[in-house]
């Protein structure tokens, strides 16, 4: 099939990599897995192979006529020809119980609209998903992969990092090269999994928190205490801080999450900055 520029098509053709990803998303037999634009169906047929249930969701609808054709007559395979994003999943299976909740994502998604997606499937740091996911294996730009399960101190670690590893515990399965894409991408991809969690620390207030990373991360060459000082005076936070044992000169990118809830916890206990 001809790639389609508008919808970030780009056709993986290494069955290596394939097997990477069947193999990170630990499928069982009793497993309903929640396919992400399936494109030609490569990934697809390894995934009702091996799970109870397929829901696939492609917006293409040239994609979305070869896919029935393929696998149209498979018990456990259902295809939803709409936009991933402005689609109430779990409404359209309605008439369908044996695809209702899937437990598990497997998805090679657009680039363009990752970051979307991984919002829908985790939630935020105010609203985290109701019902979240065993696990979800995802096909991402490498570079957004990095950011997503960076260290803290280190040029990859931002506000995505905290706001998605706040909800989920983040691995690299393994890079791949764009040549193994056809056509192949101008970026390198990587192979993700996480693994929606709850922290043993959490924000007394989420709405605080995710806040304070917003200012924090605002602009990332400045200090702390220079980025946060329309919310927070400066002698106020540096206190803080120091409560801590966070230099007054350290910046947003150095904080590990546990630090990021212990400021926000603070801040909220002394009332500083409104909920």
């Amino acid at each position: 099939m001809k790639t389609k520029k508008q919808f970030g098509q780009h056709w993986l053709r290494n069955e290596q990599v394939l097997d990477r990803i069947i193999t990170a998303a630990k499928i069982a037999p009793t497993d309903r897995i929640l396919e992400i634009g399936p494109g030609t169906g490569i990934l697809t047929r390894r995934l009702v192979s091996a799970a109870s249930a397929v829901v696939a969701v492609e917006i293409d609808r040239d994609l979305s006529a070869l896919l029935v054709k393929k696998m149209g007559h498979l018990d456990n395979f259902l295809l939803l020809e709409n936009d991933f994003l402005n689609l109430d999943v779990e409404s359209n299976l309605a008439a369908f119980p044996k695809f209702q909740q899937a437990n598990k994502v497997v998805a090679n998604i657009p680039y363009n609209i990752t970051g979307p997606i991984l919002e829908k499937l985790l939630g935020n740091i105010v609203h985290p998903a109701d019902r979240p996911f065993d696990s979800i294996v995802l096909l991402v730009q490498k570079e957004v992969g990095d950011r997503l399960f960076a260290k803290p101190s280190t040029k990859a670690f931002g506000a995505l990092s905290i706001r998605v590893q706040y909800l989920a515990h983040c691995e690299l399965i393994c890079p791949v090269p764009a040549r193994d894409f056809s056509p192949p991408p101008k970026v390198d991809s990587a192979v993700i999994r996480l693994t929606p969690r709850r922290l043993e620390l959490t924000a007394n207030s989420p709405k605080m928190l995710d806040n304070l990373v917003r200012l924090g991360f605002s602009t990332r060459r400045k200090m702390l205490r220079n980025n946060l000082q329309s919310a927070i005076d400066r002698e106020s936070l540096v206190e803080l801080l120091a409560s801590l044992n966070i230099s007054d000169e350290t910046r947003a990118e150095d904080l590990s999450i546990e630090q990021w809830i212990q400021l926000s916890n603070l801040v909220g206990d002394r009332k500083i900055l409104p909920d």
